[in-house]
C-alpha cells in the first residue's frame, strides 16, 4: 500500500490534515518534524539554532531514506523537506505526494509561526520563500489540493486522490 505524503509551506495545515487522514483511514501518521524532535530531544528551532539548517536537512534526508522503505503511512513533511532532490525522489518512490496549497497570505501569522525558525524574518521574506518553494512542491506532487474551509473536507479530498492513485 502506497504512503500518502503531504507537502506544502510551513503552517499550511499538513499536520492537521495528516491527523484527520489518520482518523479516517486508521493509517499511522508520521510527522517528520515531530519524529525528529522525538528522536533528538530538540525542536527544529533548537536544532537550527544549535547545529544549523544543514544538519537539520541531513536529519530529514536520513528520515526520508527510512520512510521510503515503509508502506501504508501518512507522512506529513516539514515545509523545507522537499527542497532536496533526494528527498523528493525517495518519497515519490512509494508514495502518492499531495501538495496542500493554501493562499500564502492566509498562512503567514506571526503568532502561529513563532516557533518556526524560517518564519522569523517577516512577511516579505516568507512570501519570497513561498514563491521559491511553490514550483518545487508542484514538481514533486502527484496532485495539488486546495485547503478547504472545513479541515476534515481537506482530508477527504486528499484521501480521494490517494485512493485513485493507489489503485494503480
Amino acid at each position: 500500500m502506497k504512503n500518502i505524503v503531504i507537502i506544502g509551506m510551513m503552517g499550511c495545515g499538513k499536520s492537521t490534515c495528516g491527523r484527520n487522514l489518520s482518523a479516517l483511514t486508521g493509517m499511522t501518521l508520521v510527522d517528520t518534524d515531530q519524529l525528529i524532535t522525538e528522536r533528538t530531544g530538540k525542536t527544529p528551532s533548537e536544532i537550527f539554532a544549535e547545529q544549523g539548517e544543514q544538519y537539520f536537512r541531513d536529519l530529514e534526508t536520513d528520515l526520508c531514506r527510512e520512510l521510503s522503505t515503509q508502506s501504508g503511512l501518512i507522512i506529513a513533511t516539514g515545509g523545507g523537506l522537499p527542497l532536496r532532490e533526494e528527498n523528493r525522489r525517495l518519497l515519490r518512490e512509494n508514495g502518492v505526494v499531495v501538495f496542500l496549497n493554501r493562499p500564502v497570505e492566509d498562512i503567514f501569522n506571526p503568532e502561529k509561526l513563532k516557533d518556526r525558525p524560517l518564519a522569523q524574518m517577516g512577511k516579505e521574506d516568507f512570501l519570497k520563500r513561498f514563491a521559491e518553494r511553490a514550483p518545487i512542491y508542484r514538481e514533486m506532487a502527484h496532485h495539488e489540493v486546495e485547503i478547504a474551509p472545513v479541515k476534515e473536507e481537506t482530508a477527504r479530498k486528499v484521501l480521494a486522490v490517494w485512493e485513485k492513485e493507489a489503485a494503480f
